[in-house]
């Protein structure tokens, strides 16, 4: 029997008790461990053929840069709000898990990040990301100066809100939001996203996914910090170095080929062929 683990916040009641509930079907099936996803000192020692992630596209997140190490497929149960990762909903439990678990599946790679934080020539800071790497300003402070480098060749300095380096996987997350480019999660590739620009002629960039991006903050104002993924922050002073270059390990996602990447963009931002007009 293949070794599962059911992965979630358990102190929210609505996963609880879908796990509680699903616990005795995933048992039949299976070698089964139930972990809280704020259970650091677990998931450094756990080991496993599948996780179920059960949550929204955060707790999944959160999961691959708490498990990038481990390399264990992972597969997204939706019971968050947008669920861009997410690969099943509940109703889908039963019938996904009899095919999982006879192989009936293929692994989707999915690049991701290194971001380092560089200060007096010292790493003071690095983490892993699925999604992006944004360095931005607070609510207080005025409008920063970034400069960006690729391989070490200056590309611009932007007067902006903040500066999104972004994943395939993330160019449907806050890059997409502020005017970035859909990129397919196959492709090897970085997304340069200005926020607020202030000069219009500044617009985002696709870069390769072996290239090397560097960001420093040269404006003075005070309240400027790197967000990884929406999760993890750390302040970032006058003249730090944000370096971002693609991870040596790759997040690995069960799909269950229920659905093409296509399917999921049509249905989460509501594409069709036409506007609905109202014949009446």
């Amino acid at each position: 029997m293949k070794k599962i683990i059911l992965l979630g916040d358990i102190s929210k009641k609505k996963i609880r008790e879908a796990i509680t509930e699903l616990e005795p079907l995933f048992r039949k099936k299976s070698h089964l461990s139930v972990i809280d996803i704020s259970d650091e000192d677990e998931l450094k020692n756990v080991s496993a053929d599948f996780v179920f992630v059960f949550g929204g596209d955060g707790t999944i997140l959160s999961a691959s840069r708490k498990l990038n190490d481990k390399q264990i497929p992972l597969i997204g149960v939706h019971m968050g709000k947008f669920g861009f990762l997410a690969e099943l909903t509940l109703q889908d439990i039963n019938d996904s898990l009899e095919s999982i678990c006879s192989g009936k599946y293929v692994v989707s790679q999915r690049m991701l990040l290194k971001c380092k934080v560089i200060r007096s020539k010292q790493v003071i800071n690095e983490t892993v990301g699925l999604n992006d790497a944004v360095i931005s300003r607070t609510s207080l402070s005025r409008l920063i100066s970034i400069k960006l480098y690729v391989n070490e060749k200056r590309v611009a300095t932007y007067s902006c809100d903040g500066l999104i380096v972004s994943t395939p996987a993330g160019t449907t997350a806050h890059s997409l939001s502020a005017g970035g480019p859909i990129v397919t999660p196959e492709m090897e590739a970085f997304a340069i996203t200005p926020i607020c620009p202030h000069t219009l002629s500044n617009r985002p960039l696709v870069v390769s996914g072996s290239s090397k991006i560097e960001m420093e903050q040269i404006s003075e104002s005070k309240g400027v910090g790197l967000t990884v993924d929406g999760q993890v922050y750390f302040d970032v002073k006058t003249g730090d170095r944000i370096v971002i270059e693609r991870a040596e390990k790759k997040l690995q996602l069960i799909d269950t080929q229920t659905r093409t990447f296509y399917d999921v963009l049509r249905e989460k931002l509501n594409w069709r062929g036409q506007p609905a007009y109202d014949v009446n």
